[in-house]
C-alpha cells in the first residue's frame, strides 16, 4: 500500500519553510491505518518483545496498537511534568534549548526489551532520548520504528550509531 497520499504535509508549520508531514489523516483511513500498524508489528513478531514504548503524542495511538497487536505492555513516554507519579526523566536537545521527557519508574524491568514507537524521526532528539531514558530504567531497545523518516535530517543514522535498529515505512526527502 502507498501511504504517501494518506499523509497530509502542511507547509510553513510550525514555521516557514518547515513541511509538517500530518499523520492524522492516515489514522482517518481504516485500511491504511491497519497495512501501517501490521507493517510496525511485522519485524516484531515471535521476537521476544515484551514492551512497547510510545512517545507523546502520536506514538501513544500507534504504539497502543503495536503493543495490542504484540499481546505485550504499553510504556508512555511523556513530557516532563505529566505523569502522575515517581518518574525518572532524560533531557534532551531542541532546536532552541532543551526538554526533558519521563517514564514512571515502575514502567519497565531490567532486561525488558522494548520497541520505540513514533509516528515520525527527524533530527532523532526525541527518540535519541527515549532510548537513553529505556536504557536507564534497565530496559534493551531492540528496535524503533516510525510511519515517516525525514533521512536528510540525520535522526536514524543517530539512533543506529547508538545500537538500534530502525524501522521507517515511508521516507520524505529534504524535510
Amino acid at each position: 500500500m502507498n501511504l504517501e497520499p494518506l499523509i497530509r504535509a502542511i507547509p510553513d508549520y510550525p514555521k516557514p519553510g518547515i513541511i509538517f508531514r500530518d499523520i492524522t489523516t492516515l489514522l482517518q483511513h481504516p485500511a491504511g491505518f491497519r497495512y501501517s500498524i501490521d507493517m510496525l508489528v511485522q519485524p516484531f513478531a515471535g521476537a521476544g518483545v515484551n514492551r512497547v514504548a510510545g512517545i507523546e503524542a502520536r506514538g501513544f495511538i500507534l504504539g497502543g496498537a503495536v503493543a495490542h497487536q504484540l499481546s505485550v505492555g504499553f510504556v508512555a513516554i511523556r513530557k516532563k511534568g505529566k505523569l502522575p507519579w515517581q518518574t525518572i526523566s532524560a533531557e534532551y536537545q531542541l532546536e532552541y534549548g532543551t526538554d526533558e521527557m519521563e517514564i514512571h519508574i515502575d514502567s519497565i524491568e531490567k532486561g525488558d526489551q522494548i520497541i520505540l514507537i513514533d509516528d515520525l524521526i527527524a533530527t532523532g532528539g526525541t527518540a535519541c532520548a527515549a532510548t537513553k531514558l529505556v536504557r536507564a530504567a534497565g530496559g534493551d531497545v531492540v528496535g524503533a520504528s516510525f510511519v515517516i523518516d525525514l533521512p536528510d535530517l540525520g535522526g536514524r543514522k543517530k539512533l543506529e550509531d547508538m545500537n538500534v535498529p530502525v524501522r521507517t515505512l515511508i521516507e520524505f526527502e529534504g524535510d
